[in-house]
């Protein structure tokens, strides 16, 4: 039997201290759950530590490089080799208040076509890649579809985790400087009788989108770098070309509504490992 822990998610509990005391969940899909707390375990000190071997560790974070931190530590207990498995999670929640989650929709982009679905998707796989446990991750899968998660299993799941923060480093940094979600960048002023906000200022409107576009092809100078293919597998250099969004898309990236917040943002698992994975390969970014 595989005992898993699981590490969720973004949120900062030690940062905020009305998280660390419980959670009001309301959930379009699974219900409102009052006061829910978190479990803390300490599984890296004693005496959990002494007595017991490594869990399967299942880290429920976007970004990249944060399973290091916690491979590092584990590894210095002696206990063998840890085995962590990251992913990539899209679900339509956000913090509405400092003690509110709400779980809506989220919109999910398949190549150049918007879908809207009312399910949390997750991708999972060995965060080293050669850690070959196909049965870990069909097990873990599994659990997750009975939950009513749409699970996909990823050979290599750093590929899919830089292809995902390709986006967040462009629109999440963009849409948390200028305090709006990324309507303000594409969606066209209203018309005569319309009224709705936000929208791109005429002026600045010429200027967002060459910004933008060179940002996600630094971007894919970075993959190219790393190894990632031009396909579908790997990082596709057409992405550059679907810069252009559903201009009535008004969800807000989670970087801005941490910033709204006044929690820590993001930054160095979206925007800092991006550069430190630049410096290694030398590749010129910013």
């Amino acid at each position: 039997m595989v005992n898993y822990y699981v590490v969720s998610s973004r949120v900062d509990f030690e940062a905020n201290s009305t998280l660390a005391k419980s959670i009001n969940i309301r959930s379009k899909k699974y219900g409102t759950h009052e006061s829910w707390k978190p479990h803390h375990q300490p599984l890296l000190s004693s005496p959990y530590s002494e007595r017991h071997a490594h869990p399967t560790y299942v880290l429920l974070q976007n970004g990249l490089g944060v399973e290091r931190d916690l491979y590092h530590s584990a590894k210095a207990l002696n206990h063998g080799e840890p085995k962590i498995i990251s992913t990539i999670i899209r679900v339509g929640t956000n913090l509405v208040e400092k003690s509110v989650v709400v779980h809506n929709n989220y919109l999910f982009w398949i190549s150049d076509i918007d879908s809207v679905r009312t399910c949390v998707s997750i991708a999972i796989g060995m965060y080293r890649h050669g850690d070959h446990l196909t049965a870990i991750l069909t097990d873990l899968g599994a659990m997750l579809e009975t939950g009513g998660s749409e699970v996909t299993i990823a050979a290599e799941i750093q590929r899919k985790k830089f292809a995902k923060t390709f986006w967040n480093v462009t629109f999440s940094s963009f849409s948390t400087l200028i305090r709006s979600s990324p309507a303000a960048i594409f969606r066209p002023p209203p018309k005569e009788g319309q009224s709705y906000s936000p929208y791109v200022a005429p002026q600045t409107a010429p200027d967002v989108v060459p910004v933008l576009r060179a940002i996600l092809q630094e971007m894919v100078t970075l993959g190219r770098a790393l190894g990632y293919p031009d396909n579908d597998d790997g990082l596709p250099s057409s992405l550059v070309d679907d810069v252009h969004r559903d201009p009535t898309h008004t969800a807000l990236p989670s970087m801005l509504l941490d910033a709204q917040n006044g929690l820590p943002i993001e930054v160095e698992v979206i925007l800092g490992e991006v550069v430190r994975l630049a410096k290694e390969v030398g590749v010129d970014v910013p």
